[in-house]
């Protein structure tokens, strides 16, 4: 195989790897991929209905395979990629939408073109810009990829839409209006060139005509004493590249199943022997077309490999990132298992233990649990209502029982504190499960932005339920611990408290009314107040003592613990569990692993093409 051919058929399979695998007329997300399809050249034919487009695209082939008929046949753009295989290999067909599936009876080919055509539009005059995409592999073809596209059209007949000439217009215009499309317009010689629908679209998309090759189909139907000889010699409408004359089968050789093989010698012989075309003989037919066309594509991919080659190289960039986000296929052993399990929550842990370390948003939140709620929780105590003058008189009372104090009801203070101090247990549990919740949220936030765990919805569903679990036992030890620091400071009271009573005792015994004694205020209003305010000074203290130290219980109870041993019990677990135990933790999403083989498909693809292309670019 030449370097042409090798560089023509290596475009032709890059083609076709891109339509299986739905890198050409896919959905949103293959944009990047559909763009190498439309960087690499292809060759689009256009005319007017019965043009003789399909006899031309057999000619090229040399296959009978396309439907046929009167009016508008063509109505979905059919996608024909030619593969030149060694001459011992069996030449066969295969279609997109039937993978694996070697066809090599063409009869079969001609009416499945027709029932996938029925299967979109139904069995109307409908157009579709849905292509339907055949393959054919041929020691008797060059490398190609052919577009055939419905025929163009000035008005709409019965059963079509009144838009249906714009329709087909703007589907004909989507492919040639690309600056890699190869123009292949088709004409009749029997009618004006000058009334060309091909002519007059080509012209407008590509003005300076150098991707358009004019082609004179029905030469042997134009009127006796006439001939073709000024378009085809470049008189009546000059192009850059030369105008090909062919000689379609007539109806009477389709009705007799004439093969492809007799057409071409038929057709060779007309020229040959034509008064008016012998003198361009080597330069007409269907066989010179074929290899004119080739010969031009392989001088355009050449000009668009540098591009192509840009291209491919960026699409590979992409890939391998989008590879990696992915992940990589997992190994089947147990130890292998074992150890990616673990990678991916050192992966969790690493994030999570961000997020309360400040490189990620979230553990602020604790802080102003400690710096907010906390001090607005002890803010809202009851203390008013518990020191009240009415209820200070009850405790001490019913303290002092049948006998009055006789200096300082001690009793009475220890009730009033211990029952203050007793609302401190809320405040504390409190902040016990807002620093939970925290936690809990962190630990969500943490494994949804872990990228590698997102394809294992199992291992998942395992790591938040482990998580939930640690943070519950974090949360009750927390809760004992500050619990303990509330009943610590009722079990013991501060003795210098209790030692400035006297002194304040004392001081009573000096009031501004000399008429008033220390006796006679004992039992009065003015003692139990101060019996209030002392308890409340004391409140006070234990008040800003907890506010403290509260938040170190939380932190090292809850926090800290979930810092160093949020997965501790997770992995004793793990690592009991047999292989097949692992293997369901490793349990991927369909969607993903399909989406994995795509991506690897395509990766292996345009690595593949970048080193052919680089070694034929190199062989030049």
């Amino acid at each position: 195989m030449t370097s042409m051919e090798s560089l023509i058929g290596l475009v032709n399979r890059i083609q076709q790897a891109c339509t299986v695998l739905g890198d050409y007329g896919g959905d949103a997300d293959s944009n990047a991929f559909s763009s190498l399809w439309e960087a690499l050249p292809s060759v689009a034919v256009v005319g007017g209905q019965s043009s003789g487009k399909s006899s031309v695209l057999e000619s090229i082939v040399g296959r009978d395979f396309l439907p046929r008929g009167s009016g508008i046949v063509t109505r979905r753009p059919l996608v024909l990629q030619l593969h030149k295989v060694d001459g011992k290999a069996k030449e066969y067909a295969e279609f997109l939408h039937m993978p694996g599936q070697k066809i090599t009876d063409y009869a079969f080919v001609r009416q499945e073109i027709q029932n996938e055509t029925d299967r979109v539009t139904g069995r109307t005059k409908q157009i579709s810009p849905v292509p339907i995409h055949l393959s054919i592999y041929s020691p008797h073809v060059v490398n190609l990829t052919l577009i055939d596209l419905p025929g163009l059209t000035k008005v709409a007949v019965e059963g079509q839409p009144q838009t249906i000439v714009e329709d087909i217009e703007n589907m004909v215009r989507s492919y040639v209006e690309k600056p890699n499309c190869i123009i292949l317009a088709i004409s009749p010689a029997n009618q004006d060139i000058a009334t060309s629908d091909a002519i007059k679209l080509s012209k407008e998309v590509d003005p300076s005509g150098e991707r358009t090759f004019g082609v004179l189909t029905k030469l042997d139907l134009m009127d006796k004493g006439t001939n073709a000889l000024d378009v085809l010699e470049g008189r009546s409408y000059r192009l850059q590249h030369p105008w090909v004359g062919v000689v379609n089968r007539s109806q009477a050789d389709i009705n007799k199943n004439v093969d492809m093989i007799v057409a071409r010698r038929k057709e060779s012989e007309y020229f040959e022997t034509s008064p008016d075309y012998g003198h361009l003989a080597n330069k007409m037919g269907s066989v010179f077309l074929a290899k004119l066309l080739s010969q031009n594509l392989e001088s355009v991919i050449r000009a668009r490999i540098p591009s192509i080659t840009s291209l491919i190289n960026k699409t590979i960039e992409e890939l391998e990132s989008e590879m990696n986000q992915i992940g990589r296929p997992i190994a089947v052993d147990a130890g292998a298992q074992l150890y990616t399990i673990l990678e991916l929550c050192r992966a969790f842990d690493k994030i999570f233990k961000e997020h309360l370390d400040g490189g990620r948003a979230g553990g602020d939140k604790i802080y102003n649990v400690f710096d907010n709620q906390l001090p607005a929780a002890l803010r809202k105590l009851p203390f008013d209502r518990h020191l009240s003058l009415q209820n200070v008189r009850k405790v001490v009372s019913e303290a002092d029982g049948y006998q009055p104090h006789l200096i300082a009801p001690e009793l009475g203070y220890r009730r009033l504190i211990e029952g203050a101090l007793s609302y401190f247990r809320g405040p504390a549990e409190a902040s016990v499960d807002a620093v939970h919740f925290v936690l809990k949220e962190l630990v969500r936030k943490a494994i949804a932005e872990t990228q590698e765990l997102r394809r294992f919805p199992t291992l998942q569903a395992e790591l938040a339920a482990a998580t939930s679990e640690a943070l519950e036992r974090f949360r009750e030890e927390s809760k004992k611990t500050v619990i303990r620091l509330v009943d610590m400071e009722a079990s013991y009271l501060t003795v210098e408290f209790f030692r400035r009573l006297p002194q304040e005792m004392e001081k009573a015994g000096n009031p501004a009314n000399p008429a008033t004694t220390p006796n006679e205020d004992r039992y009065g209003e003015g003692h139990y107040r101060r019996i209030g305010s002392n308890v409340s000074s004391y409140i006070g203290m234990v008040s800003d003592t907890l506010r403290n130290t509260i938040p170190k219980a939380v932190v090292f109870c809850q926090v800290r613990e979930a810092k160093l041993s949020l997965l501790n019990h997770f992995y004793t677990v793990i690592g009991k569990k047999e292989a097949k135990q692992l293997s369901q933790l490793l349990d991927e999403d369909p969607a993903l692993m399909e989406r994995r083989q795509q991506c690897a498909k395509r990766l292996e693809l345009y690595k593949a093409a970048r080193d052919e292309i680089d070694s034929v670019s190199w062989s030049r």
